[in-house]
């Protein structure tokens, strides 16, 4: 399993918006500024973050995007299923995958199985708050 630029910008984008919280909107163009992304490619994350209601925007002056909820509130699995889908590091574990015809007698099935359990114990385990440093205003 590899995470995508896509699913690894979405996470950025979720920790500055909670990095930089101070209650109004953050500015899209500030965030990509800080963490190096163009706007264009932002363009494509955002509205699957919305769509969601992970981050909720407002267009205008005085516009821009904010979390809906608390950083504590968020897994990080969660912010990548959206961006990825599953996070299963083999098709046949795939959460809507058709059944593997070898898959009774398949010898490295338990070593897969073992591996999406640990990925995705850990990523459930891992919050939006744990990655946040709070930067000195």
């Amino acid at each position: 399993m590899m995470i995508s630029t896509r699913g690894r910008y979405a996470l950025r984008v979720m920790v500055d918006l909670a990095e930089h919280d101070e209650g109004g909107y953050i500015a899209m163009k500030s965030v990509a500024e800080r963490q190096g992304i163009s706007l264009k490619y932002l363009e494509k994350i955002l509205p699957i973050l919305v769509s969601n209601k992970m981050i909720e925007g407002v267009h205008g002056k005085g516009g821009g995007y904010r979390l809906t909820r608390k950083p504590e509130d968020y897994r990080v699995s969660d912010i990548l299923r959206l961006t990825e889908g599953d996070l299963a590091p083999v098709a046949c574990l795939h959460h809507n995958a058709k059944p593997c015809k070898r898959m009774a007698e398949c010898s490295i099935l338990p070593i897969w199985s073992k591996l999406n359990s640990l990925i995705n114990d850990y990523l459930d385990s891992v919050r939006l708050s744990d990655l946040v440093r709070k930067c000195p205003l």
